[in-house]
């Protein structure tokens, strides 16, 4: 897998994520990468890269333009959902980058999790380990009230832990930091995984 810088080659890079929780989940990872915590400025054992947080797809095209005012331009990485797949296809393109359908988007350092961050971590972790990391956050007593309530009783508990996960913005970070936190290694979803990959092991190339 290549990555590729919009506009000739540079050590610093931007992560474009679609909100807090994705940079929450990211950081988490980052954390615990083999290579050392937290971001870092150039010079200091690895690339110099920042999390940005988008405040919401619709803002990726504005940020992929202003990438390209740098001279060097950053090396641009990013995340998104499955359903904010073609916002970002468009956006690339009006920059240049060769994409054309939702599979290119790897090669060009993005990476799309399937229906949302949210969904991704529950499937990685398991229902099972998702309690408790629920009842680590000191909430598994608001989840079974939430549980109970009429219009979620008797729903797949994957289910209920994707809409209790999302339900406040405050909880969505507070939760995406601590799942991406229990991850084994070996567990990490995909598109996290690739972005990791992309960010802290692949140079960029033209």
């Amino acid at each position: 897998m290549g990555c590729v810088a919009l506009d000739g080659t540079t050590d610093r890079t931007l992560v474009l994520l679609e909100g807090p929780s994705d940079v929450a989940a990211l950081t988490a990872l980052l954390r615990q990468a083999p290579t050392g915590p937290g971001e870092r400025p150039a010079g200091a054992g690895r690339p110099a890269y920042e999390l940005v947080d988008l405040g919401g797809v619709t803002n990726v095209g504005a940020h992929l333009r202003r990438a390209r005012e740098f001279d060097p331009a950053p090396r641009v990485l990013g995340l998104c959902d499955a359903g904010e797949v073609r916002v970002l296809l468009r956006a690339l393109q009006r920059v240049g980058r060769e994409v054309a359908e939702p599979q290119d988007l790897a090669a060009e350092g993005f990476f799309v999790c399937d229906r949302d961050l949210e969904d991704e971590l529950i499937r990685a972790l398991g229902p099972q380990r998702c309690l408790e990391v629920l009842d680590e956050q000191g909430l598994a007593d608001r989840f079974a009230t939430f549980s109970r309530q009429q219009a979620w009783a008797g729903r797949p508990l994957t289910e209920r832990l994707h809409r209790f996960s999302g339900i406040a913005s405050g909880r969505k970070i507070l939760l995406a930091g601590a799942m991406a936190t229990a991850l084994e290694p070996d567990r990490v979803p995909p598109p996290l995984e690739g972005l990791l990959r992309c960010l802290l092991g692949a140079g960029a190339r033209a």
